[in-house]
Order: structure tokens, then C-alpha cells, then sequence
């Protein structure tokens, strides 16, 4: 038995499948090796339960023994501290994979949630919001296609910034936001051919379609 469970939505509907974010926790534990279960809660209906452990109602949160986690960064750092497939030994390297960790989260996905969101909607009104929103992101895509140009991964090896990283480049190249970043988009694809994001994937669209 298991002290690791991943918590997440019994259901959700066809367009968000393959990006909630239980997936990076499951991709993180994919790559380290660590035996996990998955539970579920309630899409529709979130109750005073799943409030508790996840305080906007949203998923994933992490089991760990007596410990519970959420917020899918503060999960991929504690899951990091298990493993040197996710995080390396050396105090630099760590310390710069955390930076990348926290870069992926507060100076990219800033950008590219609310563009992507946008997408999601079906909203296509030029509005100067909207531009505002387009600016925002083309301006952190051009900073990593500078970052990613003369190298295979963030901080040397693979490690747990490029598990968020990649997944959060990975929503702006669902609607073709990365066609004019070859380094970003290349990136991705690097990423997402890993045994581990493959399996990681298909458990969870098999989760979901499993509720249909």
C-alpha cells in the first residue's frame, strides 16, 4: 500500500481532458518511480470535503502520509525533495531549478492562462484587453524561445521545472500559440515524448472517459 495518492475530479467534460492538473503530479511521479493511487471527487458537486483539502475547490491535491498538499507547484516542489529523477543533489542546480519551477508558474503561465482561457471560450472579440493579453504572452514566449534556442532542458537534465514548464507551453501549443517559436515548440515535443508524460496522459483521458 501506498502512502501517495493523488486526488481529482471523478469527470470533467471533453475539452479540458489532458490538461487538468493532476497530470503533472502524475507525471512527476511517473518519472521518479514512486508508487501512487488516484481518488476522486465529485465534479458537479463540491462539497464542504473537498473545500477542506483544496480551498477553491479546485484538483489536484497530494496524500503523503498525514501530509496533504495542494496547488500543483507546491506538490511537483514537495514531490521534487524525493527524488533526483525530479531534482538534482547539487545546492546550484537545485536553486536554479527551483527559480525555473517558480518561472513556469508566476512569469509564463501568468501570461499564458488568460490567453488560453480566451481560446478555450471560442472568444475572438479584438478588444484592447485582448490585445493587452496577446502582447503579454508574445512578449514571455520570445524571453524562453531565448532561454530553450541552445539547450534540451531548462537546468542541465530534465527535472521538475520542465514538467511545468513544458505543461504550461504545452496549453499555448494546443491552439497553435508556439507556431512562430520553433524552440519553444520543439521543446514541448521533446517533453511530451517522455515514456512517463505518455503514460501519465493516458491514465488520466482513461480516468475520465472511465466516468462517461
Amino acid at each position: 500500500m501506498t502512502d501517495l495518492t493523488v486526488t481529482t475530479f471523478d469527470w470533467v467534460p471533453d475539452m479540458p481532458r489532458g490538461y487538468v492538473r493532476d497530470l503533472r503530479v502524475r507525471w512527476a511521479l511517473e518519472e521518479a518511480g514512486l508508487p501512487y493511487r488516484v481518488e476522486s471527487v465529485p465534479f458537479r458537486d463540491r462539497d464542504a470535503g473537498h473545500f477542506s483539502h483544496q480551498p477553491f475547490g479546485q484538483v489536484p491535491w497530494l496524500t503523503d502520509g498525514d501530509l496533504i498538499i495542494f496547488e500543483s507547484g507546491a506538490i511537483l516542489l514537495h514531490l521534487a525533495g524525493r527524488s533526483e529523477a525530479l531534482m538534482p543533489a547539487d545546492p546550484q542546480r537545485r536553486s536554479e531549478v527551483t527559480q525555473w519551477l517558480f518561472a513556469a508558474l508566476n512569469s509564463v503561465e501568468a501570461a499564458s492562462l488568460p490567453w488560453s482561457l480566451f481560446k478555450f471560450s471560442g472568444d475572438t472579440a479584438d478588444t484592447p484587453g485582448r490585445q493587452h493579453l496577446e502582447g503579454f504572452l508574445q512578449a514571455r514566449l520570445q524571453h524562453m524561445e531565448a532561454v530553450l534556442a541552445d539547450r534540451d532542458w531548462l537546468v542541465g537534465a530534465f527535472s521538475v521545472a520542465d514538467i511545468l514548464m513544458a505543461d504550461v507551453l504545452r496549453l499555448v501549443d494546443r491552439f497553435d500559440g508556439l507556431a512562430e517559436y520553433p524552440a519553444c515548440r520543439d521543446y514541448v515535443t521533446r517533453a511530451t515524448a517522455r515514456p512517463a508524460f505518455v503514460k501519465a496522459h493516458a491514465d488520466q483521458m482513461a480516468h475520465f472517459a472511465a466516468a462517461d
